[in-house]
């Protein structure tokens, strides 16, 4: 956990890297951060716009060389980044519980990048229709991600590493092999319904990719944010296009998702925060920005739960 606030950073971490060994998780610990990742795909894909290799209006049958006989035609950049392109999800998240189940067909060992996953969905049907409401969805972002490495023509991995992490000086950050895991990275931990642990190894694809993945310390994330918001990833006009609100998450409240994530809005429809986080089997993260003060909080958590109910509790004191 860590808390940044002004020149005020106030940092905490408890729990196990690993069980087995009883090695303490500490705060530079490398944690995977699940979905919260997918802001790092959206900032690549401003960055090919800024450099004139893409537009937000460009349509998903004119940027790869991959059919996808049943998608709709007019799919563009915006869809898919906003979750409003109606693509099949091959992980829905209001249909399917058990993250495992996915590899009975498709082992994880063999997914290590974004075309692996084309099994998974090129030959579905369309579950919404285009631009019809928000529906969270990981298929997009595995579009996204191979629209980057057909456009770049590099390894989605290696475009956000170099572009991305290096810029913003994030040097723990990276998107590492589950069987290949760098020193001081935590393993992810599932406790069973009988109270005993086991790790998350066969329960995720073996390397992150466009839809989450990737690892990273409370300290590169809070670099990300300074570098993010100083203007040194993307000029301060596409970083405020990569921000502004463009899709209502749910009617009955003021949860909008931009470019880059979901924020809160006031009454004036202002931003109040920046949300960002995910979720996986052993993976937890959830984080707010709020852009008024600069204030970063930022919780990783190598089990299921609790970087939610820890990140309230901090806001709650603020």
């Amino acid at each position: 956990m860590t808390l940044k606030r002004g020149n005020g950073i106030l940092k905490g971490s408890n729990g196990f890297a690993n069980r087995s060994e009883k090695i303490d998780n500490q705060v530079n610990t490398r944690f995977a951060i699940a979905s919260g990742c997918k802001i790092y795909t959206a900032v690549a894909i401003c960055m090919l716009v800024e450099n004139g290799k893409l537009s937000f209006d460009s349509k998903l049958k004119d940027r790869l060389d991959t059919a996808f006989p049943y998608f709709d035609n007019n799919i563009t950049i915006h869809h898919l980044l906003t979750h409003t392109s109606g693509v099949y999800d091959y992980f829905n998240e209001e249909l399917m519980s058990d993250f495992e189940l996915l590899w009975k067909s498709h082992p994880m060992y063999h997914v290590r990048s974004p075309k692996d996953f084309l099994p998974m969905f090129q030959y579905e049907k369309m579950q919404a229709s285009i631009n019809s409401h928000f529906e969270y969805n990981n298929t997009g972002y595995i579009l996204l991600g191979l629209i980057i490495e057909h456009v770049a023509k590099c390894d989605f991995a290696a475009f956000v590493e170099e572009n991305i992490f290096r810029k913003a000086g994030m040097m723990d950050s990276g998107y590492f092999e589950a069987d290949r895991l760098p020193e001081r990275t935590a393993l992810g931990y599932i406790e069973d319904p009988k109270g005993s642990w086991k790790t998350n190894i066969y329960s995720l694809p073996a390397k992150g990719t466009p839809d989450g993945g990737a690892y990273t310390t409370v300290e590169d994330r809070s670099k990300f944010w300074e570098a993010l918001m100083g203007n040194q990833l993307l000029s301060k006009e596409m970083t405020q296009m990569l921000l502004k609100p463009r899709v209502a998450v749910a009617a009955e409240d003021d949860i909008y998702y931009g470019y880059g994530g979901y924020m809160e809005l006031n009454a004036d429809k202002e931003v109040v925060k920046y949300i960002q986080m995910g979720y996986d089997p052993g993976a937890n993260f959830r984080e707010v920005y709020y852009p008024d003060t600069g204030t970063v909080i930022i919780v990783c958590s190598n089990e299921e739960e609790g970087a939610y109910e820890l990140l309230k509790e901090i806001e709650s004191i603020l």
